[in-house]
């Protein structure tokens, strides 16, 4: 048994879901391909792990998809690939980046995370380039006071 069989919302073809909800459900499927061909034009490795294999690579917004225009959300710029944690760390606010490369932490984050998972505050990341580094300071902004450089 496969989990879209054990979940209908899953499998777009299942005669249970709602009408108007399949064309939802497609059209974000599509536009999530669409998204995620466009970040590979701008990312070719998660920033922080270096892991290049992109089957195993998230591509992730940077300015939260929620709060985005159409545009925005398939806008390759607003886009990293990253590694599952990585992602699940950005995704709620415990990470992100400066324009410059420099990792940021936000100080609710549990001070063992970083170690088991080796992740190295002090390096840099790849420098952005002006149209991300357009929506690292959107988020910036958004997430005020929740990311600081830990010490």
């Amino acid at each position: 048994t496969s989990y879209s069989s054990m979940n209908p919302a899953v499998n777009h073809k299942d005669a249970t879901i709602e009408e108007t909800l399949k064309p939802t459900l497609v059209l974000a499927r599509r536009g999530q391909g669409k998204f995620r061909e466009r970040v590979r034009n701008f990312e070719r490795s998660c920033r922080v792990t270096g892991v290049s294999a992109e089957k195993l690579l998230i591509a992730s917004h940077i300015k939260p998809w929620a709060s985005s225009t159409n545009e925005e959300r398939l806008s390759g710029h607003n886009g990293l690939f990253l590694s599952p944690h990585i992602d699940k760390l950005f995704d709620s606010g415990f990470m992100s980046f400066e324009d410059s490369g420099e990792i940021l932490i936000s100080p609710q984050l549990d001070d063992d995370v970083l170690s088991k998972w080796h992740i190295d505050t002090t390096s840099r990341v790849r420098r952005f380039g002006a149209d991300q580094a357009y929506f690292m300071g959107i988020t910036e902004k958004m997430s005020l006071g929740r990311l600081r450089i830990k010490v």
